[in-house]
Parts: C-alpha cells; sequence; structure tokens
C-alpha cells in the first residue's frame, strides 16, 4: 500500500504581508498530480489545515475543491492541527463522501479508518489535535482528569488505539494488522529536532513535547506540526516516525530547507521504504546580511535577484532611504531591518525564534527588568495559569 503523507498547508497564511494563496494552490495542485501520478492508495494530511481557526473564504473554497479532486484518486483522511479549529474544519464529517474522513472528536479516538490491500488489513488511527486543557477529562478512563501534558494525552490516546487493536485480534483471530497512527503534536526522539519561526507555540503547563516511545510498536507514525521534514528515533526498531514538513516555505527560518511530501510503502510486515517529493517552491528565499554599500554592490548577492529577500543592515547609523534603496535592487524584497553590528536581537543567526523562549523566561526578565526584583513563584503561577488560558482559547476558538 502506498500512502501519501503531508500536513501543515496553512491555508490563508501570508508572509510579511504577501497573500500566499496562489502559491498555496499550486502547491495543492502538485500533491493532486503526485496523489494520481504515484497510483497513492491513501492520502494522510496531519493537521494545520488552515492557518487560523475562521480561515479567509478563499481558503476554505480551495480546501473544498483540492478535497474533491484528492478524492478522485483514492481516500483522504484529515486532521485538526493546533491552528485549525477542530469545530469547523468537521463540521458536516458525517456527510461527507465515502473517500473522505475528516478526524475532529476526541470521542473518536481509538477508532480506524479500515483501509486494505493484497496483504490485508491496514488501520489508520487518526488523532485530531489533542489540546491537554481539552481532552483531559474525556480520555481520562476514570473520574481523575489526565496530567496536564501532551505525553498524558497521546498516552491516553495511544491506550484507546491498544485496547482496539487487542480486541480485533481477539475477536478475529487475525495475525497482525498493520498500523498508523496520524497525530498533530511535537514528538521528540533521540535526535535535536528542527524548529522554526513559523510554528506556533503549543506549551501547556511549560512542556509541550511527547516522548517518541508513546508510539511505540505502530508501523507508522504520521505527524504534523514542525515545518521541516525530520524523524524522531524511537528505540523501537519497527516503528518508524516521521514529520513531512510544510509543503511551502512560511518564514525566512525555513529559507534551506527542503520542502517536500512524504510517500509511505507499506509492505506485508510493516514500513518497506519511505521517501521524499520535492515540492516546487514559488521563488528561492534568502537573508542577506551586511553593511549598506555591501548590500548593494556585492556580485555574490546577484543569485537573489529573484529570490524572496530578508535583509539586515549593520551600518552604526541607519542609512537614509534604506529600504527604498534595497528595494530597487531587491524588487521581492519581503522585510528589511536595522541592526547595527555588535548588537544581537537573539539566536546567532540574527532572528530571534519565539518557539525556543520559554514565556515563563520572558515573564522573569521582564518583572526583573521594571522592579529590579525577582519574580515571586506566585506571580509566576498566576502567569503561567493566564498564558495557557490565552493559548486554549486561540486553539478553541
Amino acid at each position: 500500500m502506498r500512502l501519501l503523507h503531508t500536513s501543515d498547508w496553512h491555508l490563508g497564511r501570508s508572509l510579511h504581508g504577501l497573500d500566499l494563496l496562489e502559491h498555496q494552490a499550486a502547491t495543492l495542485d502538485h500533491i493532486v498530480d503526485v496523489t494520481a501520478g504515484e497510483n497513492i492508495d491513501a492520502v494522510l494530511i496531519a493537521g494545520d489545515i488552515f492557518d487560523r481557526a475562521i480561515p479567509p473564504v478563499e481558503a476554505v473554497r480551495l480546501l473544498e475543491d483540492t478535497l474533491k479532486r484528492l478524492t478522485e484518486h483514492a481516500p483522504v483522511i484529515v486532521t485538526s492541527g493546533n491552528h485549525d479549529s477542530a469545530i469547523r474544519l468537521g463540521y458536516g464529517s458525517t456527510l461527507f463522501p465515502q473517500n473522505l474522513h475528516v478526524a475532529t472528536r476526541v470521542s473518536d479516538v481509538g477508532t480506524p479508518v479500515e483501509l486494505a490491500d493484497e496483504h490485508g488489513a491496514v488501520l489508520v488511527y487518526p488523532f485530531p489535535y489533542l489540546d491537554p486543557d481539552g481532552c483531559r477529562h474525556e480520555l481520562s478512563d476514570d473520574d481523575e482528569p489526565l496530567a496536564r501534558s501532551h505525553e498524558s494525552a497521546c498516552t491516553a490516546a495511544m491506550r484507546r488505539v491498544n485496547d482496539d487493536l487487542q480486541r480485533r485480534r481477539r475477536d478475529t483471530h487475525d495475525g497482525r494488522a498493520r498500523t498508523v497512527v496520524m497525530a498533530h503534536a511535537f514528538v521528540v526522539g533521540g535526535i535535536p529536532l528542527e524548529t522554526s519561526e513559523s510554528e506556533r507555540d503549543i506549551r501547556v503547563g511549560g512542556v509541550d513535547s511527547v516522548p517518541s516511545a508513546v508510539f511505540d510498536g505502530i508501523d507508522y507514525v504520521a505527524l504534523g506540526h514542525l515545518h521541516g521534514a525530520q524523524e524522531p528515533r524511537t528505540g523501537h526498531t519497527t516503528t518508524r516516525l516521521r514529520y513531512p514538513g510544510s509543503p511551502l516555505r512560511f518564514s525566512f527560518s525555513e529559507a534551506n530547507q527542503e520542502k517536500s511530501i512524504t510517500i509511505v510503502e507499506l509492505g506485508p510486515d510493516g514500513v518497506a521504504e519511505v521517501s521524499a517529493i520535492a515540492v516546487p517552491q514559488p521563488r528561492p528565499m534568502a537573508r542577506l546580511i551586511g553593511a549598506l554599500e555591501a548590500i548593494l554592490t556585492d556580485p555574490a548577492h546577484e543569485q537573489h535577484l529573484e529570490s524572496w529577500v530578508q535583509v539586515t543592515v549593520t551600518d552604526p547609523g541607519r542609512p537614509q532611504q534604506m529600504r527604498e534603496r534595497v528595494a530597487h535592487r531587491f524588487p521581492h524584497l519581503l522585510e528589511i531591518r536595522h541592526l547595527p553590528e555588535g548588537e544581537e536581537i537573539g539566536s546567532g543567526d540574527g532572528v530571534a525564534n519565539p518557539n525556543t523562549i520559554d514565556p515563563l523566561d520572558v515573564a522573569r526578565d521582564f518583572v526583573h527588568h521594571v522592579t529590579g526584583d525577582d519574580v515571586t513563584d506566585a506571580e509566576l503561577h498566576c502567569f503561567q495559569d493566564s498564558h495557557d488560558a490565552v493559548l486554549a482559547a486561540e486553539r478553541s476558538a
């Protein structure tokens, strides 16, 4: 069986004020063409379909058209991500055609979409985005809610998956169906994962990660959330986890990422092969840093004249007509800023990634900067509760 795995379409997103919908439409055309040309048996879309809970009308229409075309070639399984409104994305899901499965309800966790090929059954267990604050009661097996963490939520979801698998094996006396789980989460394994500026913070209680071992025993875990294609490691030799990454670049922190979609080949005993198919990008992206004169005259920058560029000018004083002069050479300039050499605004590459900074650390630094005193435990606890409440409200909108 051949599965196409993609995620993080973020329909309706803009890039520094540039509307990306036209480019997103071209990307989705490419995904439809790959589905048709590669004899795909099922398409898995692992969350963050839209960029915000209430997407633009044009983005909704683009999704509708894309799903219609995809389902003409293969079954399509869609899950909600942390950017999506599960209620809006899942509206009318019981009325959808047989080839379209939209998983947005926590109550359905543990119920698979059943597929089959010449080797037997393939069970796909789609998880909607499991916001710990929104599902810790529903996923609990008793009167006590789950701990407030992504790990607890995913562990409880996997308990339902394993219960279903055991029941099926007991009732059917079947050997072993091949299994796939779809999850939108920050799953960590034995190697550091690459994050980007365009991924929204999903910390709850100060923690955002799920250990890869939670999914041990599953053949393939189709992940969403991270925008770079990568694979968390697990100690289980037969379990393969993968982020396909977003099909488009959504920030300059992704400028060097090769964007792709993933094709998974399932053999009789599990994953036989995983491969990436490149997704054409509308333009290259480049970060240019230096004195204004060098930015305007360096021949090495000729290769970026048709790129979307982010320029950081390092002159001691802010040059006059800085934006106009840079835009004259680079007509696709999207962002420009002045940062005198020697000053820092964050990470070593000149850009602060907010997703690598714990909001609690920001609060501590702010209180100390304003008052000169250290934050108290009570103040920190109050901030944590308020921060989590705001994030929960955004995710449930």
